[in-house]
């Protein structure tokens, strides 16, 4: 057998399929993909597999149970979708196949399409944070509405106004609520509310429709304008399952114009009621307050301080005067301490001191004029003048002679 026989490497049929699986999976982990449906089986098992076919090529795809459950629409033969899902091979087969994880149907899932990428994007940018939403004021005096004055949204608010709270103002900033030039409007109307700082709180509304007919409250730029907005923004669009793109990015979410407004405006015979509660509590809490003052001075009248008052003076004096004492005790005691610790210590220094060692008969020789003390006669010649210190006091003198 040859030498490059026996260095080459024979792959088997599972290793190929599999490093294919592996290179196909990193390659297309989340794709989108648009076909027709075509072979459509439903599995006892709840699995669906079917193939998705344009006028070149087929693909198949598998939809398992745990990921169709939540489909809102039957499959069938012909039906045009977009699915969406990630590119596997089925190593039993070898085929290549996409996994579907969603799927919609085209038309109006292209929209839906649209609108998850968007509110996607803005999620990762934060404009739905939660650290970002400020509260609604709980009895706003002014609030402003951005909507359709035709519509019926801006009526059922102002009924809602005049039969909770008539001294409630409400402005109105006028605005087209759909079609291709609606999305500036709801923008600027938003815009000009913070610019003219007029309004405690603002709901951007409209009534109910299509995805399309809604699709203005899910275009990025007004989701930008409530996101910049430094007033409260509540956003009531549409019916209570609608979810637009301005509900993620407002302060609040109301499912229909009239909760919004049920939200912002309470019932003036509520809180006249509160009021009148609270009065009452407070009534009740003042008189209890006042009796239990009049029971404690009483009490304190019959105490034994207010008729003896001389007593308890007479005590704290005695007191000040035994504090008196014990401090001036304690004073003579640590200056005894200091004395005693004094003079140990000036004893210990004195033993070491250099001068009790010359009263002993010991002196110190210093070679004139340097200072050098002389420790050997080396440093000494005939005739050098020398200075000698002893116990008390010193004297000068010529060297005559050096043993």
């Amino acid at each position: 057998m040859k030498n490059d026989e026996k260095e080459k490497h024979i792959y088997t049929v599972s290793e190929i399929t599999k490093y294919m699986r592996v290179i196909l999976e990193d390659s297309f982990p989340g794709i989108w993909v648009e076909g027709e449906i075509s072979n459509y089986t439903l599995h006892s098992s709840g699995h669906i597999y079917f193939s998705l076919r344009d006028a070149n090529a087929v693909l198949k795809c598998a939809f398992f149970r745990r990921a169709n459950e939540k489909l809102k629409f039957k499959l069938k033969d012909g039906m045009k979708v977009i699915a969406f899902g990630s590119i596997s091979v089925y190593e039993a087969r070898g085929d290549y196949q996409l996994i579907v994880e969603d799927l919609e149907p085209k038309g109006v899932g292209a929209l839906q399409l649209q609108f998850e990428q968007l509110k996607e994007k803005l999620r990762k940018e934060g404009l739905f944070d939660e650290a970002h939403k400020v509260p609604i004021p709980y009895l706003p005096t002014r609030i402003g509405i951005v909507t359709s004055p035709t519509g019926a949204a801006i009526r059922d608010i102002l009924n809602i106004a005049r039969r909770r709270f008539a001294n409630v103002e409400i402005i109105i900033n006028p605005v087209k609520v759909q079609d291709d030039a609606a999305k500036e409007e709801i923008a600027e109307a938003i815009r000009l509310f913070n610019r003219l700082k007029n309004i405690d709180v603002m709901i951007v509304t409209r009534g109910g429709g299509s995805l399309e007919d809604l699709w203005p409250f899910n275009e990025e730029v007004v989701a930008r304008a409530i996101y910049d907005s430094e007033i409260p923004v509540i956003s009531a669009v549409g019916h209570e399952i609608d979810y637009t793109i301005s509900d993620f990015a407002a302060d609040f979410r109301a499912p229909t114009p009239s909760a919004a407004a049920e939200l912002v405006i309470p019932r003036k015979e509520d809180l006249v009621s509160a009021i009148t509660t609270h009065i009452t509590r407070f009534k009740n809490a003042l008189a209890g307050k006042i009796n239990f003052l009049k029971e404690r001075l009483s009490h304190l009248k019959e105490s034994y301080v207010l008729r003896q008052p001389l007593n308890l003076v007479i005590q704290y004096e005695q007191r000040i005067d035994d504090l008196r004492k014990d401090l001036a005790m304690s004073i003579d005691h640590i200056v005894k301490m200091c004395g005693e610790n004094f003079n140990l210590l000036s004893s210990k220094l004195e033993a070491l001191s250099p001068l009790a060692i010359l009263n002993r008969g010991y002196s110190i020789t210093t070679k004139s004029p340097e200072g050098v003390i002389v420790k050997d006669v080396k440093i000494l010649k005939k005739d050098d003048k020398v200075e000698t210190r002893v116990g008390k006091g010193r004297f000068r003198s010529r060297v005559e002679e050096i043993e």
